[in-house]
């Protein structure tokens, strides 16, 4: 049945941000600085290929009726993209994900750093939603050139880099002294705006299908802007960050695999 895959789509990566906050009962410390590094390269590696083959290329390929200008509605999706999330930084204060020692300036001063950090993720998390959400609508639709195993890779893609983001939200609330369980709700709820960003999209984009390329390439540039915005100037941080490069190839080949292999 088409919309039990849909519901399993869109459960899979907040699954990968729940498996993340479950590693506060496994494990006594942070994650490492490095294992971090690497966890970050790798997710961004897997949005930008994820932008790329699931999102801007089926958006310009469902506009090829548009002849030369066929990359209008992905141009303008993209940068609509870029401008609300844009916006929604400079909205909502919020840390960056790797600043985790930094006090937060301005108005928004007495909001703690655990406060902020869930902030981040959650923004972070908007973006991706909407992803699954439009990429599962295009291949309702079925005139986007995306398959069930296209739109289910780019749902695992995400799951596989929302693993370390709840444990980026669990594992330091509880080394401040919150509870385990309360430590792992702060990580799951995290990640719950993923599905209903998802759900929404889906549902807008199956109302109005002349907006779907539009929806497509809007969802890129917002997680292309997350990936340039918090996920590179973690991955590089310190003396020695080649793993966090090696780590964003890494990514960015399988998931680019995983695409053409599956769609």
């Amino acid at each position: 049945m088409p919309v039990n895959q849909v519901i399993q789509g869109i459960a899979i990566p907040f699954a990968g941000t729940t498996l993340g906050a479950c590693l506060v009962f496994f494990m006594k410390n942070e994650l490492n600085r490095m294992v971090q590094r690497c966890l970050t390269g790798f997710a961004a590696g897997v949005m930008v290929a994820a932008s790329i083959w699931s999102l801007i290329i089926p958006s310009i390929d469902q506009s090829s009726s548009l002849g030369q200008f066929a990359f209008v509605p992905a141009f303008i999706g993209f940068w609509i993209g870029i401008a609300f999330l844009l916006i929604l930084d400079h909205a909502v204060p919020h840390l960056h994900l790797g600043e985790e020692d930094t006090k937060p300036e301005g108005p928004h001063s007495n909001l703690d750093r655990t406060t902020l950090m869930v902030l981040a993720v959650t923004i972070h998390n908007i973006p991706e939603g909407m992803a699954v959400g439009v990429v599962w609508a295009g291949w309702l639709a079925g005139n986007v050139g995306i398959s069930a195993a296209g739109a289910l890779a780019l749902s695992l893609g995400i799951a596989i880099q929302n693993f370390p983001e709840g444990a980026i939200v669990s594992m330091p609330l509880h080394a401040q002294g919150v509870s385990r369980g309360k430590s792992f709700l702060g990580g799951f709820l995290s990640g719950a705006v993923e599905p209903v960003g998802a759900i929404i999209t889906l549902i807008a984009a199956s109302q109005v299908t002349t907006i779907l390329p539009y929806l497509l390439s809007f969802a890129a540039g917002a997680m292309m802007y997350v990936v340039v915005e918090e996920l590179i100037p973690e991955m590089s941080e310190g003396k020695h960050s080649d793993e966090g490069v090696l780590m964003f190839a890494l990514g960015f080949t399988i998931m680019m695999a995983l695409d053409v292999a599956l769609g």
